[in-house]
């Protein structure tokens, strides 16, 4: 009986696993195309810190209303505190950084995450630094070496404010990622808010400290445009949550890569922008190191599986 209820429970679950793979291929797209109506406020005169800001806002109030039940039940605490804090340098500093600079090269710098999340797990959750680990670090820094190489200089610099800026969000995404493993306890719905609420608070503090412009939209498009990025910010959280949750994390690592290949659709096709060469080799290296995190990742899996 054991072996027949086995494929019926796989074949049960495979729709459940297909409506997965699509939450986090529609969350790729998101994030691969979600600069670009930040792009349009900015030309219609709004600030990305206030942009943001807003947004997140919103966000952070629609959580509160969907997610009300989960959200009381959770006083305030130092791992909250750090997960909004990185979720602050991540998102600002992604926005920020696709508003300064070519999109594509600023999210090729971004998914250096798996270089600092090695280091990271290595500093902050004692994890042992692997063979495979040494592999990824070293792909990462050759491919970013390569993208960031300066000729003038003969060093591998930023070149920028938007290379710093998607470095430093990337470097965020992956702190967040390292603080939310060791905040296992935490419900993803808590982790969410608290991503949101850092956002905002820190757009509100840099933008009384004179960081960005204040100035609010005065046509009734760009507030519906406002409304409906905090929506789709909402949404997306949850579609990549509802996701990652039921794939495993090595294949969804890969499927997120897709980000990239939107970007540079999206980036071609609505700001005509393309990448020299040299980016799209230090890319590829880039991508590589993820892949073979992610391949990191599944025998990690296996071996806790293993060991239960």
């Amino acid at each position: 009986m054991k072996g027949i209820k086995r494929p019926i429970a796989s074949l049960a679950a495979a729709p459940e696993q297909r409506l997965a793979v699509l939450a986090l291929l529609a969350g790729a797209l998101i994030w691969g195309v979600i600069w670009y109506p930040y792009r349009l406020l900015r030309d219609g005169g709004i600030d990305g810190i206030a942009a943001s800001t807003l947004t997140y806002g919103l966000a952070f109030a629609l959580g509160r209303l969907f997610f009300r039940r989960q959200v009381g039940r959770w006083p305030l605490s130092w791992p909250l505190l750090w997960l909004a804090l990185s979720a602050a340098g991540c998102n600002l500093g992604y926005v920020l950084a696709t508003l300064n600079g070519e999109v594509v090269r600023v999210l090729l710098l971004f998914y250096l995450a798996p270089l600092w999340t090695v280091l990271l797990s290595r500093l902050l959750l004692d994890e042992r630094l692997t063979r495979a680990g040494v592999g990824v670090i070293a792909l990462s820094l050759l491919g970013a070496a390569i993208m960031l190489w300066h000729v003038p200089t003969g060093l591998p610099l930023p070149q920028g404010l938007a290379d710093w800026l998607g470095l430093l969000a990337g470097f965020s995404f992956a702190l967040f990622n390292v603080l939310s493993r060791r905040a296992a306890d935490l419900p993803i719905t808590i982790k969410a808010m608290a991503a949101f609420a850092g956002v905002t608070l820190t757009g509100v503090v840099l933008l009384l400290a004179g960081v960005g412009s204040l100035r609010l939209p005065g046509e009734p498009s760009l507030w519906l445009l406002l409304a409906l990025l905090g929506g789709v910010l909402v949404v997306a959280n949850v579609v990549v949550q509802f996701g990652l949750a039921r794939v495993a994390a090595n294949r969804a690592i890969v499927i997120m890569l897709t980000e990239i290949g939107f970007a540079a659709l999206a980036a071609w096709l609505l700001a005509d922008e393309a990448l020299a060469p040299r980016d799209w080799l230090g890319g590829a290296l880039i991508v590589a190191a993820s892949l073979f995190s992610a391949s990191m990742e599944g025998a990690a899996d296996e071996r806790r599986r293993a060991a239960t």
